[in-house]
């Protein structure tokens, strides 16, 4: 069915043929759409990619849509990201924006910091409703960039052009500090040689506010890229990103041991498959001979799909999930450790209920299992369905 939305005083549908240029001029206008799915609706926003216009969820608002709506979100609690919220992200209803609280800085005074936020497999973070992590950051902009969402409809249709612009468009509606994130964040172009002076002219004015001062703290900034390749330097280790060759980011030897210590398992995943993709998220300055110095840095694997993955099973989950027309979407830990169960995956539009996938690894203690019967208990109007690794194969979906 086609969905409907307020637009000023109009109500327009999805078929109606001048719907792009509504878009166009509602973005333009800064006006904001209504999504008429239920009740008194609910407000979205216009985002554009490339020359395309789209409507998209605000944040932290998927709970207010139909169940049946596009838009919907099951409850956050099935996640990392319901901690978080009220706390480390705070959303203002007026504007529409989220106010981000991070416990990492994106300044330096003295001496390098030590790489890495808390991986998957080590305690849960420090104060970990209150502040988000490089990590969880990263899963933020994910997830309200719409990359942990799937159907079997977008197959072969997702590539670092979309990835990159849905992170951009999500950063536009978060501040750090009422600063917009945006203007903290580098996210690199695809590539192409045909335009290479073009690329490195927009990509030095970029960063041109975090060039090394002679003196006092220097500015950092945030990228995200994929991971080329690990390479060896004269002195320590250097990250190659995809789509900014000619362009390392440095990283001390000290640092590289950390960070192969702490994501070891994410390494592992990479390097076995080469379909695979790993993401990296790191704090960065320039030196004064104008190289890119990491100071803090996490990773993340992810599917062909770009759809985050912890453990081998998880990539069996999604990769099941990607052949359904039904819609799915990839559950993430943000700031919560290994030892907390969350859903692995959840299909938001499944009849008569939505269902949450959880996967309980074959290590999992008694602590797991009671967090785990405590968390379906909770959300009665949510389907669990269970995969325990260890008793055997991944069972059928409860596809109603």
């Amino acid at each position: 069915m086609s969905r409907r939305y307020r637009i000023g005083q109009a109500i327009v549908t999805e078929e109606d043929p001048a719907f792009g240029v509504i878009l166009a001029e509602a973005y333009r206008t800064r006006q904001r759409p209504v999504c008429l799915c239920c009740g008194e609706g609910a407000a979205m926003y216009i985002a554009r990619i490339g020359e395309q216009f789209l409507v998209k969820r605000m944040p932290l608002s998927g709970s207010d849509h139909d169940p049946q709506c596009q838009s919907y979100e099951p409850p956050y609690e099935l996640s990392g990201l319901g901690p978080l919220i009220g706390g480390a992200i705070q959303l203002d209803p007026a504007n529409g924006l989220a106010a981000l609280k991070l416990d990492f800085s994106l300044s330096k005074r003295g001496a390098q910091r030590t790489v890495g936020s808390p991986g998957q497999n080590e305690a849960p973070v420090k104060n970990e409703a209150r502040k988000l992590s490089l990590r969880a950051l990263l899963h933020y902009l994910w997830h309200q960039g719409g990359l942990t969402e799937w159907t079997a409809h977008w197959a072969g249709k997702r590539h670092w052009f979309q990835v990159r612009s849905h992170l951009l468009d999500a950063a536009a509606t978060m501040t750090v500090k009422g600063g917009a994130l945006s203007d903290r964040l580098f996210v690199p172009e695809n590539f192409r040689l045909d335009d290479k002076a073009g690329i490195e002219q927009r990509r030095a004015l970029a960063l041109a506010d975090i060039r090394a001062p002679s003196a006092g703290p220097r500015k950092l900034m945030l990228l995200i890229g994929e991971v080329k390749e690990f390479a060896s330097a004269r002195s320590g280790q250097k990250i190659v990103i995809k789509h900014m060759p000619g362009s390392p980011l440095m990283i001390e030897e000290g640092a590289w041991r950390r960070l192969q210590s702490r994501y070891a398992s994410e390494l592992e995943l990479w390097q076995a498959n080469d379909r695979f993709h790993l993401v990296v998220v790191a704090t960065f300055g320039m030196t004064q001979s104008g190289l890119a110095s990491v100071d803090e840095l996490a990773v993340m694997t992810t599917s062909e799909q770009w759809l985050p993955i912890e453990n081998a099973y998880e990539h069996r989950l999604v990769e099941a999930l990607s052949r359904l027309n039904l819609k799915s979407v990839k559950g993430l830990r943000f700031n919560l450790s290994s030892m907390q169960p969350i859903a692995a995956a959840t299909l938001p539009h499944r009849r008569p209920s939505p269902a949450a996938l959880y996967i309980v690894p074959p290590d999992a203690d008694e602590d797991f299992e009671v967090a785990l019967s405590e968390m379906i208990a909770a959300r009665p109007d949510v389907e669990p369905w269970v995969w325990r690794v260890a008793e055997g194969d991944m069972p059928p979906f409860p596809l109603g």
